[in-house]
């Protein structure tokens, strides 16, 4: 019984990672315009919001919110270093401010939009 209930935990935070890929890949190809919130996420694979939540910190020892931020922040950086798009469209795709956008992303990195690509774009 124990062993089932490690692999439903298992199974259920590789639905949460992937389902966050393919919802960050649609809303970057404007498949979807709206950044969905965890409930909704919960919602769409089946569980509750707060199983989700108890699943995913007991599987990997963070908030789902920290997963979602950090996928969006790798996709951010990929756009900044491949693409010639204002930091203020990158935002906007995102569904953010760019004011709020620069300050979500310099809080989970340390810098800027802006000087992170300035440091790395080739």
């Amino acid at each position: 019984m124990e062993e089932q209930k490690k692999s439903r935990s298992k199974e259920i935070s590789e639905k949460y990672i992937a389902f966050l890929d393919r919802h960050i890949d649609d809303v970057i190809s404007a498949r979807t315009t709206d950044l969905m919130e965890l409930n909704k996420i919960a919602s769409e694979i089946a569980i509750s919001h707060k199983h989700l939540i108890d699943i995913i910190q007991r599987e990997f020892g963070n908030h789902p919110g920290y997963f979602y931020d950090f996928k969006i922040i790798e996709k951010t950086k990929e756009i900044l270093l491949k693409a010639d798009i204002s930091i203020a469209a990158i935002a906007r795709t995102f569904t953010y401010d760019p004011s709020n956008f620069s300050k979500f992303f310099k809080s989970r990195t340390g810098q800027t939009p802006g000087n992170f690509r300035k440091q790395y774009k080739d």
